[in-house]
């Protein structure tokens, strides 16, 4: 596996990766972002970028003890197949006379974007220069940050990017819980609790399908959690692409939840 950190060893070493396939991340990688390096890997050469982009954070959010582990991922990655890790510097992303940013609405709006202001246009922003860098054929997203991918896919399509945007299903534990780098941060108490965040979410599916209506269902999704211990943010169904929120089940939808145990703040996502 090559490793790049500036732009020139990038090119260099680009130069023998035709048709290639990027994975975005922030590195802390776990098996989520490992099978979205066998996935891309079983379609192209892959690239994986490991970045933990400042303009995707908020001044009161966690930056600067945002989980870090170059020589885990990097072991991780050679295993999974990866051709290239692309590790930037933050002036290699965002050199010093930078002056331009990526504004997204759409998708972008409501949910994740309103709790957490610029944060979408700091994703849209880094995913593009890494594209512009990288110069992918592919890239490969997981479902877990739901929002964030209908941000990517319509940012890509509305830009003329040239990607073709793969995403792979939520990879989770042995007891449901979607794999997050943040996880680490949980205690051992909140870390068995959390696993009824996603059980309380397919319960509130099962009782919208029996016929439920589902506001009623969010609701009490949502109570149950709060009386659980959880610091629910929001919880409800979506249209899957324009996150736009729908009250019944005429169409297929998303049920989207972000809610908060301890110091983390969890974020899932499942099709209606």
């Amino acid at each position: 596996m090559l490793i790049a950190r500036t732009r020139a060893d990038l090119q260099a070493a680009l130069a023998d990766l035709p048709g290639r396939a990027l994975v975005p991340t922030m590195g802390a990688l776990h098996d989520g972002h490992l099978a979205l390096v066998r996935a891309a890997r079983a379609q192209a050469p892959v690239v994986t970028s490991i970045f933990v982009n400042p303009t995707q954070f908020g001044p009161n959010e966690d930056l600067a003890r945002y989980p870090r582990d170059e020589p885990g991922d990097l072991a991780r990655l050679r295993d999974a197949g990866c051709d290239l890790a692309f590790l930037p510097e933050v002036a290699t992303i965002y050199p010093p006379d930078d002056a331009s940013r990526v504004e997204v609405a759409g998708p972008a709006l409501g949910w994740e974007g309103a709790r957490r202001p610029g944060h979408f246009s700091g994703v849209a922003t880094v995913v593009t220069r890494l594209f512009g860098l990288v110069r992918p054929r592919f890239a490969w997203f997981g479902e877990k940050d739901w929002q964030q991918l209908q941000v990517v896919r319509r940012m890509t399509e509305d830009l003329c990017l040239g990607v073709e945007i793969n995403a792979l299903p939520t990879v989770r534990a042995g007891d449901g819980l979607a794999l997050s780098s943040r996880n680490r941060y949980l205690s051992a108490a909140e870390r068995a609790l959390a696993a009824a965040l996603p059980r309380t979410c397919l319960a509130a599916i099962d009782a919208m399908r029996a016929g439920k209506p589902v506001p009623a269902c969010c609701a009490d999704a949502a109570a149950s959690l709060s009386g659980l211990g959880f610091a629910v943010d929001y919880l409800a169904l979506v249209d899957p692409a324009s996150l736009r929120e729908q009250h019944d089940l005429a169409s297929p939808a998303r049920l989207i939840v972000a809610a908060r145990l301890g110091p983390v703040r969890l974020l899932d996502n499942f099709p209606v």
